[in-house]
């Protein structure tokens, strides 16, 4: 399936998720049916201001300029998640269903789980690009749904919303996020699910990872990590060497948050596609066209060249150079190896 897929294309080749109007359909049909009758209206609200945000017209943002992070990406988690909320609450019983005003939070949550990266024009002003905050991005989205979901008219929703996008990160310990409702949890692990797996099911995941996540992770201090002055610690010395020890992260990483952080939420979906993953497949894919390709050192087979949905103009050549002066500023330093794995998403 993903071998003839169009790249922006959900995994089903159905859905342009590079279409904000194309995604909010298919999740407003799923919501439809899991609650029939209720109001679209507050989520229909949320893709305009989410379209506005990444496009550079909310006021006062500037819009994406982070390659990886773009606005595909958002609109096919967010499709991803609406379909394990439409699976989940065709699974369990009604006393443990979600109920439409849990899901609408959740798929609003979705929608700015990387607002953490746009940047405000004002306060700031001394950042060039918005991987610069790749490290602590998820509360910056936490600080982003505290402000905007008031203005929806959802104050209710912001303590939860504001802890459950942290299954998004790495930035504070699953295992302490404590909230008053099971239900809440079940939420922050269909988002953490619909995250990982939209994103390592992306048709272009590799060539993503190779030319546009490794810049991010550059810039944002991830991939050359400053120990001490004068001393470098590098954890991926290329975007090359970042796919080296992506089978790794896929094996440590990856399968411990979906089947035990996330307690194999993504089974959801299952319940939609007569007991097939499209998603789970498609991740498959990837990782076996990785090892082919890393076994035999032919990185021609990496070849495809995804379109960039960002919201600045220069944003792609803006990024490349700043990554190119941070690594000049590297050479002539103390580097050291690091086999640490850590691998924000």
């Amino acid at each position: 399936m993903s071998q003839d897929r169009r790249n922006d294309y959900d995994v089903t080749d159905t859905v342009q998720v590079s279409n904000p109007a194309a995604v909010r359909n298919a999740v407003q049909e799923l919501y439809a049916e899991s609650f029939p009758g209720m109001s679209f209206d507050k989520l229909w609200l949320a893709f305009y201001d989410f379209e506005r945000l990444f496009t550079g017209r909310y006021p006062g943002y500037n819009g994406c300029d982070t390659t990886y992070h773009d606005m595909q990406h958002t609109l096919d988690m967010t499709l991803a998640l609406a379909r394990l909320v439409a699976g989940y609450e065709r699974s369990v019983e009604p006393r443990d269903r979600l109920g439409p005003a849990r899901a609408q939070m959740a798929l609003i949550t979705s929608l700015f789980h990387d607002s953490g990266y746009i940047r405000h024009k004002s306060r700031d002003s001394d950042f060039a690009n918005g991987a610069e905050f790749t490290l602590y991005h998820v509360s910056r989205s936490a600080d982003f749904l505290r402000r905007y979901l008031p203005e929806l008219g959802l104050a209710k929703d912001v303590g939860v919303s504001s802890m459950i996008v942290h299954f998004t990160g790495y930035e504070v310990d699953l295992d302490k996020i404590e909230l008053d409702d099971p239900r809440d949890i079940i939420c922050g692990h269909l988002i953490g699910t619909a995250d990982m797996i939209a994103q390592m099911a992306d048709r272009c995941y590799l060539e993503k990872c190779r030319d546009r996540l490794y810049n991010e992770f550059v810039v944002g201090g991830v991939a050359v990590e400053n120990a001490k002055p004068g001393e470098f610690m590098v954890r991926y010395e290329s975007g090359e060497d970042l796919l080296r020890k992506t089978p790794t992260f896929y094996q440590e990483v990856m399968r411990d948050r979906l089947n035990a952080k996330f307690n194999r939420a993504y089974r959801y979906i299952e319940v939609l596609y007569e007991g097939q993953n499209p998603y789970i497949e498609a991740i498959r894919c990837n990782i076996t066209h990785l090892v082919r390709i890393l076994e035999s050192g032919n990185w021609s087979l990496l070849r495809r060249e995804p379109a960039y949905y960002l919201g600045i103009a220069n944003a792609v050549h803006d990024i490349e150079a700043l990554v190119a002066r941070q690594l000049a500023t590297f050479k002539g330093a103390v580097l050291k190896a690091d086999d640490t794995l850590l691998m924000p998403v």
